[in-house]
């Protein structure tokens, strides 16, 4: 399901290198999501028109269906289903012009979409096996003054293509689904144990034992006699790790723990905030550093991880920031 919509390009006035004036480029990184486009180097925006209106009327990111569309873009890297798109934009329109409930109703669909199944089975899941894998990095705050704390190492560029790798052909709640997701995860956790990043920590005469407790060191968390023993199991007695099929799988027993997925939930519920809306790292853009990250995820822990009570997922949906992306 894609609205329809009909594309007026704005002439920006070029300024001429060498002679030649930029180009206007249309920039198509995937054939089923929206393309962008490019004045030169410069990113544009296009002005979105509803088809049939007469004067034209202007799409915009206040509008339900557009917004309801962007939420399916921006955190399960696909267009609509069509049944997702009715229920999630009369989530919103119920509301008829009482502007209050539309405002908690934007919030609840936007939050709605990291909280779903399919986003925690994917994109999710791509940050915990990052984190099983490599561990945290530091980012620098000034946030209650000036110091350093554990941030995800994951940044967007890996995110993206990993999470559109897992997430290929995945429309939760379609017959089949699971097995789609189910070959989806053990593809992607193959390719990514085999990746020459992956290598560098984990070389392949590693024992077994080894492997599997430093995932779980890097993961933050001590397993259970049993979570450790089941990793290790996986490799069959072999006293390396050079079978990459066991690799994944144990990797995916550590990225998959439930332990793991509660602790880090706030700290991707946040991070998710930079990807999805603003489409950036956290400390790139109008940050510099991590203390917005920082703001937030204090914020969220303080309540619990309430988002509402937070003001979080609000914030970001009505920054100037995200809605100049359209």
């Amino acid at each position: 399901m894609k609205i329809a919509v009909t594309l007026l390009v704005v002439a920006l006035a070029g300024v001429s290198v060498f002679g030649q004036s930029p180009t206007l480029r249309v920039v198509t990184d995937d054939p089923n999501l929206p393309s962008e486009l490019f004045y030169g180097s410069v990113k544009v925006k296009p002005l979105r028109v509803r088809p049939g209106t007469n004067p034209p009327q202007v799409i915009t990111i206040d509008d339900t269906d557009f917004f309801v569309q962007q939420q399916y873009v921006d955190f399960l890297n696909r267009m609509p289903d069509q049944s997702g798109f009715g229920f999630w934009n009369n989530n919103i329109n119920q509301c008829g012009a009482n502007a209050t409930c539309i405002d908690v109703a934007r919030v609840n669909t936007s939050a709605a979409f990291y909280l779903s199944i399919e986003f925690q089975t994917t994109g999710y899941l791509v940050e915990k096996m990052y984190k099983a894998a490599y561990g945290s990095t530091n980012g620098a705050s000034t946030f209650g003054g000036a110091h350093t704390l554990p941030v995800p190492i994951v940044k967007l560029n890996e995110f993206l293509p990993d999470t559109k790798q897992i997430g290929k052909n995945l429309i939760v709640g379609q017959t089949g689904w699971e097995a789609v997701l189910e070959a989806n995860k053990q593809a992607f956790a193959l390719d990514f144990v085999g990746r020459s990043r992956f290598a560098t920590p984990f070389p392949s005469t590693m024992s077994p034992m080894a492997f599997v407790d430093t995932l779980f060191v890097n993961a933050g968390i001590t397993p259970s006699a049993t979570e450790r023993s089941t990793a290790i199991g996986e490799f069959g007695g072999a006293a390396d790790i050079s079978n990459a099929t066991a690799r994944s799988k144990a990797l995916r027993d550590v990225a998959e723990n439930p332990t793991l997925s509660s602790q880090e939930f706030n700290r991707a519920f946040v991070l998710m905030q930079y990807f999805g809306y603003l489409r950036r790292d956290p400390n790139t853009g109008n940050d510099t550093d991590y203390t917005g990250y920082d703001f937030w995820l204090t914020k969220l822990n303080q309540f619990n991880g309430n988002f509402q009570n937070a003001d979080m997922v609000k914030s970001f949906i009505v920054a100037g920031e995200y809605k100049g992306r359209f």
